[in-house]
């Protein structure tokens, strides 16, 4: 049998609701410690303003930075090709989504409003998916400048509020996180419009490689021209909509597999704008 002093039956004493007696007072119970609050997400990787505070403009990562290359996708459909859309015209692909995703290909897809309020059900799948990026392709799809390839024109006081339309659409639809990139329809763009969007704090993304699919019907042609261009760091351009660039998923499955055997690896947008930051 142990027999306590004097002094640890005093201290056992005072703290019994909190200490075990035994040969020695132990430690006094604490509260369990809170748990730690989640990290709060980061905020997309976007670049600096260009001169003059003017929206900045990425067109392809560091060619130092390893073999890494990035597909991404414009679904394009004009404000005032709704009638065509009823009347049977596909302006969606989703065989082409498909297939990245078969092929564990992560792209970042430019999509227009009028194509997320199109294929609201396309739009938020692939808005959900983490293998997939959305961001800004304008609401309309009409050019940000004069003369280019016969689009519609956007006048300078609504360029920003057509971006921030589509913005709108893809929330409404259920993007849950629309990247805060944007892609100039046709790709044209001038001064005046990188001055007009500034507000918007987008950074207007283009692309070194041309995919060469819109209209295209040889898939071989397309594939080539892809497998010509890219270089480390890369952007290809490429469309997701069935009507306008019908051989697009089929040469996708000719440029994967052989941009891999070359050693590139697919990666978002975000994560080339982000190492070019420092952050990749």
């Amino acid at each position: 049998m142990i027999t306590l002093s004097p002094r640890v039956i005093a201290a056992c004493a005072l703290a019994a609701a909190l200490t075990a007696c035994g040969s020695s007072a132990g430690p006094a119970a604490r509260p369990p410690a809170p748990a730690p609050s989640p990290a709060a997400p980061s905020a997309p990787p976007t670049l600096a303003a260009g001169p003059a505070g003017l929206t900045p403009v990425f067109e392809h990562g560091s060619r130092d930075a390893g073999k890494t290359v990035a597909l991404t996708f414009d679904a394009d459909m004009t404000a005032d090709q709704g009638p065509r859309a009823a009347a049977g015209e596909r302006f969606d692909h989703p065989r082409l989504i498909g297939t990245l995703r078969t092929l564990k290909v992560p792209a970042t897809v430019f999509m227009t409003g009028r194509w997320a309020e199109e294929y609201p059900d396309q739009a938020r799948a692939i808005g959900r998916d983490p293998l997939f990026e959305v961001a800004n392709h304008s609401y309309s799809h009409y050019a940000f400048t004069g003369d280019c390839y016969g689009l519609p024109t956007v006048p300078e006081e609504r360029m920003r509020a057509d971006v921030e339309r589509a913005y709108q659409a893809l929330r409404t639809v259920g993007v849950p996180a629309p990247m805060p990139y944007f892609r100039f329809p046709g790709g044209c763009y001038d001064r005046r419009a990188l001055k007009a969007l500034t507000p918007a704090g987008v950074t207007a993304v283009q692309w070194d490689v041309v995919g060469g699919d819109a209209f295209a019907t040889d898939p071989d042609a397309v594939a080539r021209q892809v497998l010509d261009g890219v270089r480390p760091g890369s952007v290809v351009v490429l469309h997701c909509t069935r009507s306008a660039a019908p051989t697009t998923e089929e040469a996708v499955r000719k440029i994967v597999p052989e941009l891999r055997r070359q050693g590139y690896r697919f990666v978002k947008v975000s994560e080339l704008i982000g190492a070019a930051n420092g952050r990749g």
